[in-house]
């Protein structure tokens, strides 16, 4: 008689992906099928301005045996923590899913912009997020100034609405960070 024996961790590894898995397995109210982690991957990318496994991108791609939902919205991504450790990928439908995807490097010096060209230019359509500790709300905005990664501009989301100042993180990205 042959006896296996598991290691502690790896069972405990095994199980934990089969819980994930299993709660996110499509039912019959989502017919729609599952989200393709080939997509998540390259929204996280776009997202971060890096692709995975270099400096300020995933550390990883997203475990292929993960089975999310499929959303009827587009992804919300929005970074978790002021170290810029991870991006949360949150499926917005009601009742919908989230993933935290770990970053390579340091996140936050790969963004810090040094006085570098401009990836924002004034009157470009951008998306301006509004985050805090645990939240990320994001709409359509107009840049009236141009910056580099890293710098301070000014930003209207409707015509007639004041500017509010708010910090390039990427190309068509600007973030206003509530404390």
């Amino acid at each position: 008689m042959t006896t296996h024996h598991t290691h502690p961790f790896r069972a405990a590894a095994a199980l934990a992906a089969a819980a994930l898995a299993a709660l996110s397995i499509p039912g019959p109210a989502h017919a729609a099928g599952i989200e393709d982690p080939a997509a998540i991957d390259r929204d996280v990318a776009a997202f971060t301005g890096q692709p995975a496994g270099t400096p300020g991108g995933a550390a990883r791609p997203v475990d292929r045996r993960l089975r999310f939902v499929a959303c009827a919205a587009p992804l919300a991504l929005s970074w978790r923590g002021d170290d810029h450790a991870s991006v949360l990928v949150e499926c917005p439908d009601p009742g919908g899913w989230h993933l935290y995807v770990a970053i390579a490097g340091n996140a936050r010096q790969a963004l810090a912009g040094s006085g570098g060209p401009p990836v924002i230019e004034r009157g470009q359509a951008v998306t301006v997020a509004v985050t805090g500790d645990g939240f990320s709300v994001s709409q359509p905005a107009e840049a009236l100034e141009s910056g580099a990664v890293g710098a301070w501009i000014r930003v209207r989301t409707q015509a007639r609405a004041d500017p509010v100042q708010a910090q390039v993180v990427r190309p068509g990205l600007v973030a206003v960070p509530v404390e």
